[in-house]
């Protein structure tokens, strides 16, 4: 019955308040750590991670380097993969040893949450699991996906007859279903949920604990149900949720795509997915991207160490691309950032505000982002997030209105 230290949610800037949208450098995965390093935000030791959703970016091959990468943990921590749903993930919860991190992703609608687990801290235990089979939506290998379109049949054979069998006619709060629905089927005032997938059982239990509600929190998909029961004690949370706004129009142009070489994508992967910069013996300068030097006596030095690098910084210069380029969406701005602290300046893309909006002495962080898809392979690094964009969404009353 593990305890839960903190809680860390996100949510992308783009779309309304009941409703965000992926941005087009976004995934499952960068989502993923942008939720995962809110909730690490106090440096809560963790030894495993498990990642619940159904938009997984590689289904053949491992995400779970750039998860690692992207969080900062040690690349020999164990990483479990859970495709699944809201009920998915609250059983990963409630199963999960001490010092583990919960991670559920969503991209329709978009969100994140993540929890780590620990020996003090609020109490969940398992209160009810329902396994029934009523596969009125389904989604193939291929990605085609069958809508039965009963929704009259999905509540009454659904959700309430997996309630009913659990004994929780009446919980304390309801995750996997639109706001109408929770404020139906649980007892009181459920509070609105920005995501109705993986993520919103975690988004259902940070509300739970900012308003100091207890009692079961149930997680439902179709005719499946996982319970937990809510105590009280003290966690940490920590919202990156922005105020939303409507995603920026952009022009696509087809063209050949930059075809990947694996070659290079893994001698660059720890820096630039890390965030490091180089350092050869004997010296003190940072170089970034790391790169061989030649001495004076003409040898050629090809081993240094990789040194973390601030995530925030400065813009030293900026620049915003119209002409359309082939392959990449535009308009779009680059930036040369002043890293914080060390003699680094680096070149990304801005990410979470609209091109042209970035001046010179804005201040940010570097947030990791997808930048690219070289031959079906996602291709991440860091982008430039102004201070600007970042700026906290109003709370959501039970029908989904700012209040």
């Amino acid at each position: 019955m593990p305890y839960i230290a903190s809680i860390g949610t996100y949510l992308p800037p783009w779309g309304g308040a009941d409703h965000r949208v992926v941005g087009d450098d976004e995934d499952a995965i960068t989502m993923a750590v942008e939720a995962g390093r809110a909730a690490l935000a106090k440096g809560n030791p963790v030894d495993s991670v498990v990642l619940v959703t159904r938009d997984l970016p590689l289904l053949e091959s491992s995400n779970a380097a750039v998860l690692l990468a992207g969080l900062d943990l040690d690349p020999e921590l164990e990483v479990t993969e859970r495709l699944g749903g809201a009920p998915a993930t609250l059983d990963a919860l409630s199963s999960a040893r001490q010092r583990t991190l919960v991670i559920g992703v969503d991209l329709e609608p978009a969100g994140a949450a993540a929890a780590v687990t620990s020996d003090c801290g609020l109490h969940v235990r398992t209160s009810a699991r329902v396994a029934r089979s009523l596969p009125v939506r389904t989604r193939n290998s291929t990605g085609a996906v069958h809508d039965y379109g009963d929704a009259r049949l999905l509540h009454d054979r659904g959700l309430v007859a997996s309630l009913a069998a659990a004994w929780l006619e009446h919980p304390a709060a309801v995750a996997g279903v639109d706001a109408k629905q929770a404020a139906e089927l649980s007892e009181g005032t459920s509070m609105a949920l920005p995501t109705i997938g993986a993520s919103s059982g975690l988004f259902a239990l940070a509300s739970m604990a900012e308003s100091e509600t207890t009692g079961p929190l149930v997680a439902v998909e179709q005719a499946s149900l996982s319970g937990i029961t809510v105590a009280p004690g003290s966690v940490t949370i920590n919202r990156r949720e922005p105020a939303p706004r409507d995603k920026p129009e952009t022009v696509y142009v087809p063209g050949n795509e930059i075809p990947i070489s694996l070659a290079a994508y893994e001698r660059a992967f720890e820096a630039k997915v890390r965030w490091e910069a180089g350092k050869h013996v004997g010296s003190e300068i940072l170089e970034f991207p790391p790169r061989y030097q030649v001495s004076d006596d003409g040898a050629l030095q090809t081993k240094y160490e990789l040194v973390p690098l601030p995530r925030v910084g400065t813009v030293y210069t900026a620049v915003t691309v119209h002409v359309p380029v082939p392959g990449l969406k535009t308009p779009y701005t680059l930036v040369i950032v002043e890293l914080e602290g060390v003699n680094v300046r680096a070149l990304v893309k801005v990410t979470g505000a609209d091109a042209g909006s970035v001046d010179i002495g804005d201040r940010g962080r570097l947030a990791l982002r997808r930048v690219a898809m070289r031959s079906g392979v996602p291709d991440y690094g860091y982008a430039f997030e102004p201070e600007a964009a970042i700026e906290p969404a109003p709370a959501l009353g039970a029908e989904g209105v700012a209040v």
